[in-house]
Protein backbone atom coordinates (compact mmCIF):
# COMPACT_ATOMS: atom_id res chain seq x y z
CA UNK A 1 0.00 0.00 0.00
CA UNK A 2 1.14 3.70 -0.86
CA UNK A 3 0.63 6.04 1.59
CA UNK A 4 -0.81 9.15 0.15
CA UNK A 5 1.71 12.10 0.38
CA UNK A 6 0.43 14.41 3.00
CA UNK A 7 1.01 10.90 5.19
CA UNK A 8 4.20 10.95 4.05
CA UNK A 9 4.74 14.54 4.60
CA UNK A 10 4.52 14.44 8.17
CA UNK A 11 5.81 11.19 8.31
CA UNK A 12 9.42 13.09 7.03
CA UNK A 13 8.48 16.62 8.99
CA UNK A 14 8.54 14.69 12.03
CA UNK A 15 11.89 12.81 11.16
CA UNK A 16 13.29 16.28 10.67
CA UNK A 17 11.77 18.14 14.16
CA UNK A 18 13.18 15.08 16.23
CA UNK A 19 16.55 14.90 14.10
CA UNK A 20 17.74 18.34 13.29
CA UNK A 21 15.37 20.37 16.14
CA UNK A 22 13.69 23.55 14.45
CA UNK A 23 15.91 25.87 11.88
CA UNK A 24 18.48 27.10 13.04
CA UNK A 25 18.30 30.74 10.35
CA UNK A 26 15.45 32.35 9.27
CA UNK A 27 13.18 30.36 11.11
CA UNK A 28 9.52 31.25 9.81
CA UNK A 29 7.65 30.77 13.41
CA UNK A 30 10.06 33.98 14.67
CA UNK A 31 9.59 35.98 11.20
CA UNK A 32 5.78 35.12 11.78
CA UNK A 33 6.18 36.53 15.55
CA UNK A 34 8.03 39.87 13.85
CA UNK A 35 5.74 40.52 11.52
CA UNK A 36 2.56 39.72 14.27
CA UNK A 37 4.19 42.41 16.78
CA UNK A 38 4.49 45.04 14.24
CA UNK A 39 0.97 44.91 13.26
CA UNK A 40 0.02 44.66 17.20
CA UNK A 41 2.60 48.09 17.03
CA UNK A 42 0.01 49.98 14.44
CA UNK A 43 -3.39 48.36 15.33
CA UNK A 44 -3.32 47.79 19.18
CA UNK A 45 -6.56 49.42 20.77
CA UNK A 46 -8.42 47.96 24.28
CA UNK A 47 -11.53 46.46 22.31
CA UNK A 48 -12.28 42.85 21.39
CA UNK A 49 -13.41 43.66 18.16
CA UNK A 50 -9.67 44.90 16.96
CA UNK A 51 -7.91 41.70 18.46
CA UNK A 52 -10.67 39.52 16.48
CA UNK A 53 -9.38 41.46 13.25
CA UNK A 54 -5.66 41.13 14.09
CA UNK A 55 -6.23 37.47 14.79
CA UNK A 56 -8.41 36.63 11.65
CA UNK A 57 -6.33 38.85 9.52
CA UNK A 58 -2.64 37.18 10.95
CA UNK A 59 -4.38 33.28 11.22
CA UNK A 60 -5.92 33.18 7.96
CA UNK A 61 -2.94 34.63 6.23
CA UNK A 62 -0.76 31.96 7.59
CA UNK A 63 -3.25 29.40 6.36
CA UNK A 64 -3.45 31.29 2.85
CA UNK A 65 0.31 30.61 2.49
CA UNK A 66 -0.53 26.79 2.80
CA UNK A 67 -3.18 26.75 0.07
CA UNK A 68 -0.58 26.52 -2.74
CA UNK A 69 0.64 23.46 -1.00
CA UNK A 70 -2.77 21.77 -1.69
CA UNK A 71 -3.37 22.72 -4.98
CA UNK A 72 -4.02 19.79 -7.56
CA UNK A 73 -0.60 20.47 -9.45
CA UNK A 74 1.55 20.36 -6.57
CA UNK A 75 0.00 17.07 -6.02
CA UNK A 76 0.08 15.69 -9.38
CA UNK A 77 3.81 16.93 -9.62
CA UNK A 78 6.43 14.39 -9.64
CA UNK A 79 3.51 11.73 -8.93
CA UNK A 80 3.29 13.71 -5.40
CA UNK A 81 6.74 14.10 -4.11
CA UNK A 82 6.57 17.53 -4.34
CA UNK A 83 3.60 18.05 -2.10
CA UNK A 84 5.49 15.28 0.27
CA UNK A 85 8.61 17.66 0.11
CA UNK A 86 6.14 21.06 0.67
CA UNK A 87 4.31 18.93 3.57
CA UNK A 88 7.30 17.89 5.27
CA UNK A 89 8.82 21.40 5.23
CA UNK A 90 5.82 23.17 7.12
CA UNK A 91 5.69 20.16 9.33
CA UNK A 92 9.30 20.87 10.30
CA UNK A 93 8.62 24.35 10.73
CA UNK A 94 6.15 24.43 12.98
CA UNK A 95 7.02 21.18 15.35
CA UNK A 96 8.84 21.97 18.17
CA UNK A 97 9.21 18.49 20.23
CA UNK A 98 12.81 18.73 19.81
CA UNK A 99 13.19 22.08 21.57
CA UNK A 100 11.10 21.20 23.72
CA UNK A 101 12.99 18.43 25.12
CA UNK A 102 16.03 19.95 24.44
CA UNK A 103 15.27 22.77 27.14
CA UNK A 104 13.75 20.72 29.69
CA UNK A 105 17.10 18.23 29.34
CA UNK A 106 18.95 21.49 30.30
CA UNK A 107 17.11 22.54 33.17
CA UNK A 108 17.48 19.05 34.36
CA UNK A 109 21.51 19.10 33.78
CA UNK A 110 21.34 21.92 35.34
CA UNK A 111 19.69 20.80 38.81
CA UNK A 112 21.96 17.89 38.71
CA UNK A 113 24.95 19.83 38.95
CA UNK A 114 23.80 22.01 41.38
CA UNK A 115 23.11 25.39 39.42
CA UNK A 116 20.10 26.13 41.07
CA UNK A 117 20.86 29.89 39.49
CA UNK A 118 20.75 28.58 36.27
CA UNK A 119 17.93 26.17 36.52
CA UNK A 120 16.09 29.13 37.33
CA UNK A 121 17.58 31.53 34.40
CA UNK A 122 16.83 28.52 31.70
CA UNK A 123 13.58 27.76 33.18
CA UNK A 124 11.72 30.95 31.95
CA UNK A 125 12.40 29.23 28.04
CA UNK A 126 9.90 26.76 29.32
CA UNK A 127 7.50 29.15 31.84
CA UNK A 128 6.09 32.24 32.35
CA UNK A 129 5.78 31.80 36.01
CA UNK A 130 8.09 33.74 38.21
CA UNK A 131 11.13 30.84 39.18
CA UNK A 132 13.34 33.14 41.51
CA UNK A 133 11.77 31.79 44.66
CA UNK A 134 11.73 27.78 43.57
CA UNK A 135 13.81 25.27 44.84
CA UNK A 136 14.90 22.39 43.17
CA UNK A 137 11.53 20.31 43.44
CA UNK A 138 9.50 23.24 42.49
CA UNK A 139 11.30 23.60 39.09
CA UNK A 140 10.84 20.06 38.69
CA UNK A 141 7.41 20.45 39.03
CA UNK A 142 7.38 23.43 36.19
CA UNK A 143 9.31 21.27 33.86
CA UNK A 144 6.99 18.53 34.06
CA UNK A 145 3.90 20.44 33.42
CA UNK A 146 5.31 22.19 30.34
CA UNK A 147 6.45 19.35 28.87
CA UNK A 148 3.04 18.12 29.04
CA UNK A 149 1.49 20.72 28.18
CA UNK A 150 3.58 21.79 25.47
CA UNK A 151 3.83 18.59 24.14
CA UNK A 152 0.01 18.75 23.34
CA UNK A 153 0.38 22.03 22.08
CA UNK A 154 3.77 21.51 19.73
CA UNK A 155 3.23 18.42 18.55
CA UNK A 156 0.09 17.02 19.02
CA UNK A 157 -1.82 19.26 17.79
CA UNK A 158 -0.36 20.56 14.56
CA UNK A 159 0.10 16.64 13.45
CA UNK A 160 -4.05 16.66 13.76
CA UNK A 161 -4.40 19.69 12.27
CA UNK A 162 -2.21 18.61 9.42
CA UNK A 163 -3.37 15.51 8.82
CA UNK A 164 -6.98 17.37 8.64
CA UNK A 165 -6.19 20.33 6.44
CA UNK A 166 -2.50 20.00 5.00
CA UNK A 167 -0.43 22.95 5.07
CA UNK A 168 -3.10 25.77 5.81
CA UNK A 169 -3.98 23.81 8.66
CA UNK A 170 -0.35 23.39 9.94
CA UNK A 171 0.71 26.54 9.16
CA UNK A 172 -3.08 28.45 10.23
CA UNK A 173 -2.80 26.32 13.47
CA UNK A 174 0.92 27.67 14.65
CA UNK A 175 -0.37 31.07 13.35
CA UNK A 176 -3.06 31.03 16.24
CA UNK A 177 -1.05 29.41 18.53
CA UNK A 178 1.83 31.69 18.46
CA UNK A 179 -0.47 34.88 18.47
CA UNK A 180 -1.90 33.04 21.86
CA UNK A 181 1.98 33.27 23.51
CA UNK A 182 2.29 36.96 22.62
CA UNK A 183 -0.98 38.49 23.33
CA UNK A 184 -3.38 36.02 24.97
CA UNK A 185 -2.38 36.03 28.14
CA UNK A 186 -3.65 38.06 31.06
CA UNK A 187 -2.35 41.47 31.66
CA UNK A 188 -4.36 44.48 31.70
CA UNK A 189 -2.82 45.38 27.95
CA UNK A 190 -4.17 42.25 26.42
CA UNK A 191 -7.53 41.58 29.03
CA UNK A 192 -9.87 42.52 25.72
CA UNK A 193 -7.22 42.88 22.74
CA UNK A 194 -5.48 39.03 22.96
CA UNK A 195 -9.35 37.65 24.01
CA UNK A 196 -9.80 36.15 20.23
CA UNK A 197 -6.12 34.57 20.29
CA UNK A 198 -6.64 33.29 23.60
CA UNK A 199 -10.24 31.74 22.87
CA UNK A 200 -9.23 30.71 19.16
CA UNK A 201 -5.87 28.74 20.14
CA UNK A 202 -8.56 27.11 23.08
CA UNK A 203 -10.90 25.76 20.32
CA UNK A 204 -8.19 24.87 18.08
CA UNK A 205 -6.22 22.63 20.93
CA UNK A 206 -9.25 21.14 22.14
CA UNK A 207 -9.16 17.75 20.31
CA UNK A 208 -5.67 17.44 20.22
CA UNK A 209 -5.67 17.89 24.14
CA UNK A 210 -8.32 15.00 23.87
CA UNK A 211 -6.19 12.63 21.81
CA UNK A 212 -2.86 13.73 23.67
CA UNK A 213 -4.48 12.48 26.76
CA UNK A 214 -5.73 9.34 24.99
CA UNK A 215 -2.49 8.35 23.33
CA UNK A 216 -0.59 9.36 26.81
CA UNK A 217 -2.98 6.19 28.10
CA UNK A 218 -2.10 4.15 25.07
CA UNK A 219 1.72 4.48 25.69
CA UNK A 220 1.76 3.86 29.14
CA UNK A 221 -0.09 0.67 29.44
CA UNK A 222 1.01 -0.30 33.37
CA UNK A 223 -0.58 3.01 33.97
CA UNK A 224 -3.13 3.71 31.76
CA UNK A 225 -6.03 2.74 33.95
CA UNK A 226 -4.31 5.51 36.33
CA UNK A 227 -4.51 8.38 33.13
CA UNK A 228 -7.87 8.20 32.50
CA UNK A 229 -8.96 8.19 36.01
CA UNK A 230 -6.81 10.73 36.35
CA UNK A 231 -8.02 12.88 33.46
CA UNK A 232 -11.94 12.40 34.28
CA UNK A 233 -11.46 12.96 38.22
CA UNK A 234 -8.70 16.33 37.95
CA UNK A 235 -8.39 17.91 34.73
CA UNK A 236 -12.05 20.26 34.99
CA UNK A 237 -10.24 21.71 37.82
CA UNK A 238 -7.44 22.99 35.99
CA UNK A 239 -8.06 26.87 34.63
CA UNK A 240 -7.28 25.59 30.90
CA UNK A 241 -9.96 23.38 29.52
CA UNK A 242 -6.75 21.63 27.34
CA UNK A 243 -3.54 22.29 29.72
CA UNK A 244 -5.85 20.38 32.12
CA UNK A 245 -6.24 17.22 30.19
CA UNK A 246 -2.48 16.60 29.28
CA UNK A 247 -1.49 17.65 32.72
CA UNK A 248 -3.75 15.11 34.35
CA UNK A 249 -3.00 12.36 32.11
CA UNK A 250 0.71 13.09 32.47
CA UNK A 251 0.07 12.93 36.54
CA UNK A 252 -1.95 9.75 36.03
CA UNK A 253 0.68 8.33 33.61
CA UNK A 254 3.91 9.18 35.73
CA UNK A 255 2.26 8.28 39.37
CA UNK A 256 3.34 11.85 40.56
CA UNK A 257 0.92 15.01 41.52
CA UNK A 258 0.99 17.90 39.87
CA UNK A 259 -0.13 21.56 40.69
CA UNK A 260 0.11 23.78 43.41
CA UNK A 261 1.00 27.77 43.67
CA UNK A 262 2.21 29.67 40.58
CA UNK A 263 3.40 32.83 40.51
CA UNK A 264 3.14 35.19 37.62
CA UNK A 265 4.83 38.40 38.55
CA UNK A 266 2.31 40.08 40.92
CA UNK A 267 -0.40 37.33 40.29
CA UNK A 268 -0.70 34.22 42.33
CA UNK A 269 -2.49 31.55 41.33
CA UNK A 270 -3.72 28.19 43.52
CA UNK A 271 -3.94 25.61 41.09
CA UNK A 272 -5.79 22.38 41.68
CA UNK A 273 -3.51 19.32 42.33
CA UNK A 274 -3.76 16.89 39.48
CA UNK A 275 -2.59 12.87 40.32
CA UNK A 276 -2.78 10.78 43.43
CA UNK A 277 1.45 10.66 43.52
CA UNK A 278 4.67 11.73 44.61
CA UNK A 279 6.08 15.79 44.22
CA UNK A 280 7.52 15.58 41.27
CA UNK A 281 11.67 15.42 41.52
CA UNK A 282 14.61 16.02 39.34
CA UNK A 283 14.83 12.44 38.18
CA UNK A 284 11.06 12.86 36.73
CA UNK A 285 12.17 15.81 33.76
CA UNK A 286 13.87 12.74 32.21
CA UNK A 287 11.15 10.44 32.22
CA UNK A 288 8.17 13.19 31.10
CA UNK A 289 10.82 13.60 28.50
CA UNK A 290 10.70 9.94 27.86
CA UNK A 291 6.85 9.87 28.30
CA UNK A 292 6.49 12.90 25.74
CA UNK A 293 8.26 11.08 23.10
CA UNK A 294 6.17 7.61 23.00
CA UNK A 295 3.61 10.67 23.03
CA UNK A 296 4.89 11.93 20.01
CA UNK A 297 5.64 8.94 18.14
CA UNK A 298 1.76 7.53 18.46
CA UNK A 299 0.48 11.03 17.74
CA UNK A 300 2.18 10.58 14.12
CA UNK A 301 1.14 6.93 13.27
CA UNK A 302 -2.47 8.39 14.43
CA UNK A 303 -1.54 11.58 12.10
CA UNK A 304 -0.60 9.68 9.36
CA UNK A 305 -3.47 7.19 9.17
CA UNK A 306 -6.12 9.84 9.61
CA UNK A 307 -4.30 11.76 6.26
CA UNK A 308 -4.15 8.46 4.71
CA UNK A 309 -7.72 7.63 5.28
CA UNK A 310 -9.13 11.38 4.34
CA UNK A 311 -6.42 11.28 1.38
CA UNK A 312 -8.79 10.13 -1.20
CA UNK A 313 -11.39 12.99 -0.43
CA UNK A 314 -9.02 16.11 -1.50
CA UNK A 315 -10.36 17.57 -4.60
CA UNK A 316 -9.74 20.96 -6.07
CA UNK A 317 -13.52 22.38 -6.12
CA UNK A 318 -12.86 21.97 -2.55
CA UNK A 319 -9.55 23.85 -2.70
CA UNK A 320 -11.02 26.61 -4.23
CA UNK A 321 -13.60 26.85 -1.60
CA UNK A 322 -11.23 26.74 0.66
CA UNK A 323 -9.19 29.03 -1.04
CA UNK A 324 -12.11 31.64 -1.30
CA UNK A 325 -13.25 31.18 2.67
CA UNK A 326 -9.53 32.05 3.82
CA UNK A 327 -9.20 35.24 1.53
CA UNK A 328 -12.48 36.31 2.93
CA UNK A 329 -11.57 36.20 6.21
CA UNK A 330 -8.23 37.79 5.61
CA UNK A 331 -9.66 40.70 3.75
CA UNK A 332 -12.37 41.29 6.45
CA UNK A 333 -9.84 41.27 8.97
CA UNK A 334 -7.69 43.84 7.04
CA UNK A 335 -11.03 45.78 6.42
CA UNK A 336 -11.81 46.52 10.12
CA UNK A 337 -8.55 47.43 10.97
CA UNK A 338 -8.38 49.90 8.90
CA UNK A 339 -12.06 51.49 9.63
CA UNK A 340 -11.90 50.65 13.14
Amino acid sequence: MTLPSRAVGLLLGYAADRLLGDPQRLHPVAGFGLLASRLEQQVYAERRARGVAYAATLVGAAALVGLPVESGRARRLAGGSLHAVLTAAATWAVLGGHSLGREAAAVGTLLDAGDLAGARARLTHLVGRDPSRLDADEIARAVVESVAENTSDAVVAPLLWGAVAGAPGLLGYRAANTLDAMVGHRSPRYERFGWAAARLDDLLNLPAARLAGLLTAVVSPRRSAAVVRTWRRDAGAHPSPNAGVVEAAFAGALDLTLGGTNVYGDRVEQRALLGDGRAPSVADIERSRRLARRLGLACVVVAAGIAAATGSASSRPASRVAARGVARAVAGGCRRLTHE
